[in-house]
């Protein structure tokens, strides 16, 4: 604790160089599978990219979500948030090894298959590797803005007791949001859909909104409940707390299990082969038994921890919890983009090379998130909801 302020304890920003060096050689290592395949290069690549890019995005719409709702479940996450946002350049950094080998990843990159099938034909006008990345900029535009705009006027805040900027902050998050929802359902269509393009689903980008929101909530709350043990923190953050991000947990599972199933559901009873092709390569053999895990562990079994009070009151309890959804996150980030390169048989290359990548890219974001975070107090003292939360946490003693 300096000057009254809570900052981040040295045992938790000790892990910043082992998680430097742990991403540098997970790097090389997977740019080493370049020279082995490099098609399996570039497609694990894109599965690391869209699960790590996913927690500082959906960070940043919690952080909109919390500024329009207000409610000191997100005042004692809110600079893990904001740090979480701050690492979004570096995400436009490993945006270009995607433009790179969009090649190896998108068939709309083939002119002659897109001229052979009219349905294709008809979207070449919209999916070229030109418009692609003038899109990407558009949304990484939007993303970054309301990233910066957000962590200045809360820096701001916290200096100067600013009551102005937590107005802004609240009067840019309602659109933020509805900008926000708009770039991640196109990206997930750029990024993600379009490794198919004759097949569409309405429902594609909206999956997508609610899996980076859990995959950042369930981060912030393992990260919380290791920088709980703090005593300093401990003191303010209350079991209260995390019941809160608790229930908001068990929301985003069942509205990520909502949008998943009502896809899975339409297209299904609609037995349309234009449609169905998309799930049949993945209900069948290895990634089949990988879909029955993910709806057990992703949905079914956190669902039924989540309705327990005592879960998610208990800070290790509710840390297990979100480590499990992390981890499905990630699973089911495999299952969403490697059947498209499969070709009727599991790439055992493609998966290593994920494997490797999300190790390279996890390692490195994880390093730039613990310095961001270590910039800042772990609380914003002289928010107005400041005075409320060390109220609570007098009446609790």
């Amino acid at each position: 604790m300096t000057n009254g302020q809570i900052t981040m304890p040295p045992a938790v920003a000790r892990l910043q160089l082992p998680a430097l060096i742990i991403g540098v050689l997970g790097l090389v290592v997977f740019v080493l599978t370049a020279l082995i395949d490099r098609a399996a290069f570039f497609q694990g690549y894109l599965v690391a990219y869209l699960f790590w890019a996913g927690i500082p995005l959906g960070s940043l719409a919690l952080l909109m979500l919390q500024h329009l709702t207000g409610g000191q479940w997100g005042l004692v996450i809110r600079r893990t948030l904001e740090a979480s946002t701050r690492t979004l350049p570096l995400f436009v950094l490993l945006f270009v090894p995607i433009i790179v080998g969009a090649g190896y990843l998108y068939p709309w990159m083939n002119h002659e298959l897109m001229a052979e099938k009219p349905v294709l034909a008809d979207k070449a006008r919209y999916l070229n590797l030109s418009f692609f990345i003038v899109r990407a900029a558009i949304y990484f535009a939007i993303w970054l803005g309301a990233a910066y705009l957000l962590n200045s006027w809360s820096l701001r805040q916290d200096r100067a007791a600013d009551r102005g900027s937590t107005k802004k902050m609240r009067m840019l998050s309602g659109p933020g949001l509805v900008f926000f929802i708009l770039a991640v359902s196109f990206a997930a269509i750029d990024w993600s859909m379009s490794l198919r393009p004759e097949w569409y689903s309405t429902i594609y980008g909206l999956i997508y909104v609610a899996a980076w929101a859990l995959s950042a909530l369930a981060f912030t709350t393992l990260a919380l409940s290791q920088l709980w043990k703090q005593e300093t923190l401990s003191r303010v953050v209350k079991a209260s707390h995390f019941h809160d991000l608790g229930k908001l947990l068990l929301a985003l599972v069942m509205l990520w299990a909502y949008f998943a199933f009502s896809q899975f559901l339409i297209i299904w009873s609609g037995n349309l082969p234009e449609e169905i092709h998309w799930y049949l390569p993945r209900v069948k053999g290895a990634w089949g038994a990988i879909a029955l895990v993910v709806v057990i562990f992703h949905f079914g079994f956190p669902f039924l921890l989540l309705l327990t009070r005592r879960v998610k009151r208990d800070p290790k309890i509710l840390a297990l919890v979100a480590s499990l959804v992390l981890l499905m996150r990630l699973l089911d980030q495999f299952w969403m983009i490697l059947p498209e390169f499969d070709h009727g048989h599991t790439s055992l290359m493609s998966v290593a090379a994920a494997v490797v990548a999300q190790v390279g890219i996890g390692g490195l974001w994880l390093a730039t998130f613990l310095w961001q975070l270590g910039k800042r107090p772990l609380l914003p003292v002289n928010d107005p909801q400041f005075e409320a939360l060390l109220a609570q946490t007098e009446v609790s003693h």
